[in-house]
């Protein structure tokens, strides 16, 4: 065994450790003159490591640095038997965990010679396959109720008409019916609202606000594919209803919905019976997350992943302060900002929110893409232009409309059981993570990212 001592010599009011050795969980750091110390008595081996420093992930730049599978950056130190002068050796004989005090207040962790039973990404193979076996093995009728209802509207109402209904029934979507077919042939979204506005922003000298009044969804859905569609209009024009049936297992159902990007997921009956509506109900992330957060908690002491903090695994998307890779940049915006440039960050990146924050970057609400049906009541859509309305204009006439909401956050220390638990909340679809102190800004942790990442 050999004491190794990790300094963090770069400032900060309070620094934690955390490594591959500690499991990654966060022990605190002494501070030792002008540096935070931690020393611990390892095996020889190749470890890695991070610091926390005023709740802010970070590496030290002097020292090795690798990436993982995950691209998650850490420091890394080779341990030997024959260590340099700056770290000298004491041999011990194998002992238990026990905690001593050095140089005045640095913590000392004797960690045991054998090594971790499972490292992360074996822990992560090995929760994904359970999490796969839940989902195959079950239906949906797990997760949504034999009998229920369920608001369509008929792709031949006016848009203003639909809208308005979507607005007094607080519907983000809504399936669409086709008389003409016979069936469900689409779905009627928030996002058709931002992109209705837009359309009419622009040419409103033109068409005035008449057209919501005499176009119907079924027209604007057609029109849509030409106003937005690019190059590939033809082949949008010929895909069908994204759908699955009843009988379908949940990992069928899920994957459906991330890999189409959709929120939800119209469930056909597979019943050979074609008389009436073939809609039995809408499959949605949030119920099949709250199902399988109710099969692993049954055995939770099985899932050790589930104890981990969020910041050790990888998953969301995260400032580039905190030292973490994203597969997408954190955006953010302010109050003062144009309404426009807000739903512009929205539809350009697919996601569903962005967090406003002041100019210190921390939290002050969240602007949803679903905001955006309170400008259907009364019809304020008509009184308003979207490129004059801030940020904090429409948060207001939110307020005004539906009441004030609580914004949900969590902490980059939050285990990953904590996150999935407050995400099966009915409502709450993304969490954003913040510095408890500032409310700085760090990351955001979506439903599609919790379940993306069960998935794998």
């Amino acid at each position: 065994m050999v004491f190794r001592r990790f300094a963090w010599p770069f400032g900060g009011q309070r620094a934690s450790f955390c490594g591959s050795f500690t499991g990654w969980r966060e022990y605190p750091m002494g501070l030792v003159g002008a540096e935070f110390q931690v020393v611990f008595d390892l095996p020889p081996g190749v470890y890695q490591y991070r610091f926390l420093v005023d709740g802010v992930w970070r590496c030290d730049d002097t020292k090795p640095i690798v990436r993982d599978e995950y691209g998650m950056i850490s420091n890394e130190v080779l341990v030997t038997l024959v260590e340099n002068n700056t770290h000298p050796v004491v041999q011990l004989e194998p002992s238990s965990n026990r905690r001593m005090n050095l140089d005045e207040g640095t913590i000392l962790t004797t960690v045991p010679t054998e090594p971790p039973s499972q490292n992360s990404g074996v822990q992560i193979a090995v929760f994904r396959q359970r999490v796969s076996e839940i989902l195959l093995h079950n239906t949906i009728y797990d997760v949504v109720p034999v009998s229920s209802k369920i608001a369509i509207l008929d792709a031949r109402l006016p848009v203003k008409q639909a809208f308005n209904i979507m607005h007094d029934e607080g519907l983000a979507l809504v399936p669409l019916w086709d008389d003409g077919q016979g069936t469900i042939t689409g779905m009627l979204t928030a996002s058709d609202f931002v992109l209705i506005l837009r359309k009419l922003q622009r040419n409103i000298r033109v068409l005035g606000h008449e057209e919501l009044e005499m176009h119907s969804v079924a027209a604007w859905k057609e029109a849509k594919l030409q106003y937005y569609g690019g190059p590939d209009v033809a082949a949008m024009q010929r895909r069908p209803l994204v759908h699955v049936k009843d009988s379908d297992n949940l990992r069928a159902v899920v994957l459906s919905i991330i890999q189409n990007e959709i929120s939800s997921v119209p469930i056909f009956k597979s019943s050979t019976d074609i008389s009436g509506i073939p809609l039995l109900n809408l499959a949605t992330l949030p119920g099949i997350l709250k199902f399988l957060c109710s099969k692993l908690q049954e055995q939770p002491e099985g899932y050790p992943i589930l104890q981990n903090h969020i910041s050790s695994i990888p998953i969301g998307t995260w400032s580039q302060h905190t030292g973490r890779a994203s597969k997408r940049q954190l955006r953010t915006s302010r109050l003062n900002v144009p309404l426009i440039t807000c739903l512009d960050f929205l539809l350009e990146d697919r996601v569903s929110s962005v967090p406003i924050v002041d100019d210190n970057g921390s939290l002050l609400d969240v602007y949803a893409l679903s905001d955006i049906m309170a400008l259907a009541k009364n019809d304020i859509y008509t009184r308003i232009e979207l490129e004059q309305v801030t940020v904090e204009h429409a948060l207001e006439l939110q307020y005004q409309v539906n009441g004030r909401r609580q914004c949900h956050t969590c902490l980059s220390t939050s285990t990953f059981l904590e996150v999935l638990e407050q995400l099966c909340v009915p409502g709450v679809r993304r969490l954003v993570v913040i510095e408890p102190m500032t409310r700085f800004v760090q990351g955001i942790i979506s439903l599609r990212d919790a379940v993306t990442f069960l998935l794998g």
